[in-house]
């Protein structure tokens, strides 16, 4: 009788196995596109099991105003989602909106626990990044106090966004929830000299927060002056219900989107409305759908002008003309159009009396402060960000500012410095295994008739109903991430995967495992990275 071979002393003539597969999360491309840093990936992944307060929860570990940014982000994240290599992005801030209005509807608060470290921090403004500044620093422990000239929280966002984007009612209470925490916000309340009340304050750090109130002008011959105003101020007077009489036909000068905002304003407060810009469309800083929303809505756009003189309503405009560098160069031909008043959009600048008498404090040429990595001004403890410090001007870079500056402000308070985790690799759409497509077009949000866009101030676009946001959420593709859909279990030829269980993911025997990559070509999500295996 013959005895069978003994296997395990000694080696087999079969190919040498050179790699071994394990389960590693890599960085998806919506995260890593955030100004805010969000888990995106998470949050979707939780919402899609319908835990909707946990998902909630997880995306305010962030971002603690979900349904502001859910109406106001320009969604940077949807431009860098992989999906939009095969039908169309997930529509990310559809969930997030739809996540932080349950939130209100039922009064979820703040999740957490910190422990008092008898610190004090004074924020100086409470517009987006002064308000994210208080609730991180507030969420690890420390006292904060927001001291704001406005009668109102909530600076551009609530002075500079109109109602019919970002309806009143949510922007209060999402700031209430934040003030719940412990935040105290005063109101009516300008700081003349900040270095007094630190002092006075027994404050162990400042952060200013100061937004970007005033508008920039420009010097056109006009035997009118009172005619012109610059349109931030125009958003807020309309906000404050003083706005000011402009006439039938109104101009809006400049293309970004505040000019889109101004236009639309005026335009539902009766107006006539036309915008003049001195580049094309193609070239307009305003984001494309809010110039076709203001189209929409009755207003008119010249395009590739400037306004060389206003004599009564008559506005000379010369004609331009986009060189190969797409700038606009003058032609010397002009042309006439009728308006009663003009609305400046040209841009804003920052109120420095704050800052120009505190020592070793820099600007920049437009008033805007100069920040080290740690978002410290030159003189120690006080910090910056949001529209202070150089950057784009958005409401989610300015929350992401504020999430900085309250990580930067801890580690200052405790004397140590602040150590920023290292990314993970990034997983672009070349990475993934799609062995499947799915037949799941992008979900559309409702919106107002026209007729009714232009004559009220009502909220413009709608959200998702529950149903369509289960089904935006599951549209992702967890890139980079193990949604334990099973596959490397059914592929494994030798059965070396084990299922933990829910939640716990997966194990590989590698006594069984022949480095087939078997598991790593069908995984969807790149969760399965192959390693070279040890030899003898």
């Amino acid at each position: 009788m013959t005895l069978p071979p003994d296997l395990k002393m000694k080696k087999g003539s079969g190919a040498i196995r050179t790699k071994l597969p394990i389960y590693s999360n890599s960085l998806p491309p919506c995260n890593h596109a955030c100004p805010t840093g969000s888990n995106i990936q998470e949050w979707l992944s939780l919402a899609q099991s319908e835990h909707y307060e946990d998902a909630f929860q997880a995306l305010i570990k962030n971002n603690p105003m979900p349904a502001i940014h859910g109406r106001v982000c320009y969604h940077p994240c949807e431009s860098a989602c992989n999906r939009t290599n095969v039908d169309q992005a997930v529509s990310i801030h559809a969930v997030e909106r739809y996540l932080g209005d349950q939130a209100l509807v039922n009064n979820w608060q703040v999740r957490f626990q910190a422990e008092p470290t008898g610190k004090r921090v004074l924020v100086v403004g409470a517009g987006p990044s002064g308000l994210a500044t208080a609730y991180h620093l507030k969420r690890k422990g420390h006292e904060v106090e927001i001291r704001d000239s406005a009668p109102m929280a909530g600076g551009m966002m609530h002075f500079g966004i109109p109602a019919y984007r970002l309806p009143r009612d949510i922007l209060e209470n999402e700031i209430a929830r934040i003030e719940a925490m412990g935040i105290k916000i005063i109101l009516n309340h300008k700081v003349e000299n900040l270095l007094a009340e630190k002092v006075k304050g027994q404050f162990d750090a400042v952060f200013l927060a100061i937004g970007a109130h005033v508008g920039r002008g420009v010097d056109i011959p006009n035997d009118e002056p009172g005619k012109v105003n610059d349109a931030v101020s125009y958003l807020r007077d309309v906000e404050m219900g003083t706005a000011p009489i402009l006439g039938k036909r109104v101009a809006v000068y400049g293309g970004g989107n505040t000019a889109m905002d101004a236009a639309r304003t005026a335009r539902r407060l009766g107006a006539d409305v036309t915008v003049i810009y001195r580049r094309d469309r193609a070239h307009m800083p305003a984001h494309d759908f809010e110039c076709v929303e203001a189209m929409e809505e009755g207003v008119t756009f010249h395009w590739q002008r400037t306004i060389k003189e206003i004599d009564g309503t008559a506005f000379t405009l010369e004609k331009m003309a986009i060189d190969d560098n797409g700038r606009p160069q003058p032609t010397g031909e002009f042309e006439t159009v009728k308006a009663d008043s003009l609305i400046l959009a040209l841009g804003q600048n920052i109120d420095t009396k704050l800052t120009e008498s505190i020592p070793c404090v820099e600007h920049k040429h437009d008033g805007t402060v100069i920040v080290n990595e740690q978002m410290m001004t030159g003189y120690k403890g006080l910090f910056a960000g949001g529209d202070m410090v150089p950057s784009d001007r958005t409401v989610t870079i300015a929350v992401g500012h504020g999430k900085k500056a309250a990580a930067h402000i801890d580690a200052f308070l405790n004397h140590r410095s602040f150590n920023k985790i290292s990314k993970q690799p990034l997983i672009r759409f070349d990475k993934l295994h799609l062995w499947y497509k799915t037949d799941a077009e992008q979900s559309e949000q409702p919106a107002i008739p026209v007729i009714q866009r232009a004559t009220s101030f009502d909220e413009v676009v709608g959200g998702l109903t529950e149903e369509e946001a289960l089904y935006e959420a599951q549209r992702c593709y967890s890139c980079g991430n193990c949604f334990e859909c099973n596959g490397c279990l059914g592929a494994c030829p030798q059965g070396a995967i084990t299922h933990l269980g829910k939640g716990k993911g997966y194990k590989v025997d590698y006594d069984k495992c022949t480095g087939c990559e078997a598991c790593y070509s069908q995984c969807p999500c790149h969760a399965i990275e192959m390693v070279a295996a040890l030899t003898e």
